[in-house]
């Protein structure tokens, strides 16, 4: 409500109301003044611009939307462009938009630039200039050439919406008769193309196209669009007083019942739930949790990144009646630089998923020390949560044939070093051999009983690796990060 419209009910009150009404109209007006009303000013737009186009903002006061109507900003008689919103005293983040995050600002010369960061208090004027357009002034996809759109319309009947959906098909798909696991992933805008995502892509289909080419048999990959200002409501079947949600169930209900039926009828799926799986980040990683879970006989393969579990205490009491398929894989992750809450709610969903019968070789639990709440950090998390989800129950005879020798590895997933507890102390000569995906040897060595060895070579995927000791040979399954 405008300051002058407060001033009026309030010089009337003084006439007309009594003590108990006129104190709530100056509660009224004190929280209005207790919101800093910022005036932001574009006054430098690219010469690239459209003419007539509508210039946004968004940012962590609105939840991102790009393209809100309440966010517009206006022209005035000087060509500038510019908007006054109330908004809370302290630090604010940014960015322009046409619309959608498709036409995003970026630098002069099209590429991505970092959110706009202010410390804003009330009568604060910005003046800002635009560089360019990620769109428009040189910005280029980069997408895959193995990456589509399936459909940038796709209804939604459970939430009468619309919605893109994006597709990511292995290397070989067009040149071979094979069939391949699904994964379905959330917030598609963020996957695969930086021109689409909210700060920066996953890269999805660059690190699939790296673990294919050194030995990982492949899978498809549907990206679902978020939707936007609904996205909250969406992934979470369960309601937050402040922030919504509610639609989890339908949103599910679409994957499972609409979605995925066609994607089977489109391309070479394998099915049933060791085949299928589902994964996504924060919230995305909140309704995967709900999803996986609640629908075990079509999904075996849960990632869970940095979920969102504070939106709703009722997880804890959903978490308590489950009943996990004796083949589900899940892979929790997290960055030791989110909040504390983050960390804590992490390691008592690990707890309460092992409580309910999970075993421990299916349940993944990293917290990796320097990741944050971000892209940059679930990207680079992805290949290692995917070859664990993923992985074959046996490869090239190896479990079978030492079924009963097992080898335990550490860290898994690993890094630069991998380590082992020797199976007969005292053996002076070990004879190891790293086997890929495909069963091909990539590492061969012969040491004494060290209990380590160097793989920083490898790349990311699965691996087995033999130790022979005198007549004895042992196996262990890693992934290398």
């Amino acid at each position: 409500m405008p300051e002058q419209t407060l001033q009026a009910y309030i010089a009337r009150a003084m006439y007309l109301c009594p003590m108990k009404i006129f104190s709530l109209l100056f509660l009224l007006l004190f929280a209005a003044r207790s919101e800093a009303q910022v005036t932001f000013i574009v006054d430098q737009l690219p010469a690239s611009t459209p003419a007539g186009t509508s210039i946004y903002i968004a940012g962590n006061f609105n939840n991102w939307n790009p393209g809100l109507p309440a966010y517009k900003l206006q022209a005035d008689s000087l060509g500038r462009h510019l908007i006054r919103l109330n908004l809370a005293d302290g630090a604010i983040e940014f960015k322009f938009t046409r619309g959608s995050w498709a036409s995003v600002e970026g630098s002069a010369s099209g590429g991505y630039i970092p959110n706009r960061k202010a410390s804003v208090k009330s009568g604060d004027t910005l003046y800002l200039q635009i560089a360019g357009w990620e769109n428009n002034t040189g910005g280029q996809s980069t997408a895959a050439w193995n990456v589509s759109v399936l459909t940038d319309s796709f209804y939604m009947p459970q939430l009468k919406r619309f919605r893109r959906i994006w597709v990511y098909l292995p290397p070989d798909y067009d040149s071979s008769h094979r069939s391949y696991p699904v994964l379905y992933m959330h917030d598609g805008q963020n996957l695969f193309d930086r021109m689409s995502s909210f700060l920066e892509e996953w890269k999805v289909d660059e690190r699939l196209n790296n673990l294919f080419a050194n030995g990982d048999p492949g899978i498809i990959v549907v990206g679902i669009d978020n939707g936007g200002s609904r996205r909250l409501d969406e992934y979470s079947p369960w309601k937050n007083k402040q922030y919504g949600g509610g639609e989890g169930e339908a949103y599910m209900d679409f994957i499972v019942n609409t979605l995925r039926p066609r994607i089977d009828s489109l391309y070479r799926s394998q099915k049933g739930p060791q085949n299928t799986g589902i994964m996504g980040s924060s919230m995305g990683g909140l309704i995967s949790l709900y999803g996986g879970l609640s629908y075990p006989d079509v999904f075996g393969r849960i990632g869970v990144f940095s979920p969102s579990l504070w939106f709703s205490d009722k997880v804890w009491d959903w978490m308590d009646t489950l009943q996990p398929g004796d083949s589900t894989r899940i892979y929790l992750l997290a960055g030791g630089q989110e909040s504390l809450s983050m960390l804590e709610n992490l390691r008592k969903c690990d707890s309460v998923l092992l409580s309910r019968g999970m075993a421990r070789e299916r349940l993944g639990f990293r917290i990796e020390a320097n990741g944050t709440h971000s892209e940059t950090f679930w990207g680079p998390a992805f290949p290692a949560a995917y070859s664990f989800l993923f992985a074959p129950e046996s490869t090239s005879g190896i479990e079978a044939r030492y079924s009963n020798t097992k080898l335990h590895l550490y860290p898994n997933p690993a890094g630069d070093y991998l380590e082992f507890d020797l199976p007969l102390p005292g053996s002076d000569s070990l004879s190891i051999v790293v086997y890929n995906a495909k069963g091909e040897a990539v590492l061969q060595l012969t040491q004494r009983s060290a209990e380590r060895i160097d793989i920083h070579q490898l790349p990311s995927g699965l691996y087995y690796l033999l130790l022979v000791s005198g007549p004895n040979t042992f196996w262990g399954r890693f992934m290398k990060q």
